[in-house]
């Protein structure tokens, strides 16, 4: 079965908010428990704040991958 593009589009969008919705959830619980040393905070929230690309790129490269495949 072949999903459209709008279709994929509109999965991707949802997928991506509920990833974001979850990455901020967790930084912040995590946060919670840094010590108060500025560098450490500094260095998880620089990681946190590149990391959350990590779990958005595949969603984004499927949404956007339905070119390639072969009918």
């Amino acid at each position: 079965m072949t999903v459209s593009l709008p279709k994929r589009r509109l999965v991707a969008c949802a997928a991506i908010l509920v990833i974001l919705l979850l990455w901020v959830l967790a930084v912040s619980a995590l946060a919670e428990h840094l010590p108060k040393n500025q560098l450490v905070q500094l260095l998880f929230y620089a990681v946190a704040g590149i990391g959350w690309a990590l779990p958005v790129i595949p969603v984004i490269s499927w949404s956007e991958n339905y070119k390639s495949r072969k009918k």
